[in-house]
């Protein structure tokens, strides 16, 4: 079996992701683990466009960026349309700062499945983490926003935590994102999962890159480019098709 892409696109991300300036300022583990996406598959297949919608709080918003063209969802829309040029892809960013699972769920219908997107991407967990909320009541709130976008024929792919101080130093983080990886795995949806991609970048020799802003809590301009260089990297490596030899 060989990989082969959609209009042979995953050497062009290979080639963006492995550019010296890219590999040395944003590392990122190999992996052959791919996110279910269908619905995506199925868009670039029939040279549709790509709506997709990442959904959050205030690491989707872009809090601490030094502009919105900063902020991961920007970068991501830059990374794919480099990546799959012959896509139109388009990601709108409905990240709202402070906002825990609960109020997510209240503004799902409208500020996301409206949109009908092929794809959501749901950063969530942060401010539940720091709020000291129940894992399991928030594994049951999380599990219930999955069930309505995938009733909605949309993708989904589940966003955990940041290793920082202040995610560190809450009552249960590393429950809460237990609950998220237990929760991808009992409904098939992706997880991309910050927290090991910074433990890997913590493992290496130099320490990995610094992407954590002065406060404590969110990504600096590195870090959101450096969360969109490896999420891009996942969904490119996740759309190709597999054919024989």
């Amino acid at each position: 079996m060989r990989v082969r892409s959609f209009a042979s696109a995953l050497p062009a991300l290979i080639l963006i992701m492995c550019s010296p300036a890219v590999a040395a300022e944003c590392p990122a583990p190999p992996t052959t683990t791919r996110f279910d996406l269908p619905r995506t598959r199925a868009a670039i297949k029939d040279a549709e466009p790509i709506a997709m919608v990442a959904f959050g709080s205030s690491s989707t918003l872009g809090y601490q960026a030094s502009s919105p063209a900063a902020s991961y969802p920007a970068v991501l829309q830059a990374r794919l349309t480099a990546a799959l040029p012959q896509t139109r892809w388009t990601v709108i960013n409905r990240g709202v700062n402070g906002e825990d699972a609960p109020e997510a769920m209240a503004r799902l219908s409208s500020d996301v499945i409206a949109y009908r997107p092929r794809l959501v991407i749901w950063q969530v967990g942060a401010n539940d983490a720091l709020r000291g909320t129940d894992a399991s009541l928030f594994q049951t709130q999380v599990r219930e926003g999955v069930q309505r976008l995938r009733a909605a024929d949309i993708d989904v792919i589940l966003m955990d935590n940041q290793r920082a101080p202040r995610i560190a130093a809450a009552p249960n983080p590393a429950e809460i994102d237990a609950a998220l990886r237990s929760l991808a795995a009992e409904t098939g949806v992706g997880l991309f999962s910050r927290g090991e991609l910074m433990d890997f970048w913590s493992a290496l020799p130099n320490g990995g890159p610094s992407v954590i802003a002065q406060d404590g809590l969110h990504h600096n301009d590195l870090g959101y480019r450096c969360v969109a260089d490896a999420l891009a990297a996942r969904i490119v490596q996740s759309v190709s098709v597999m054919t024989p030899d």
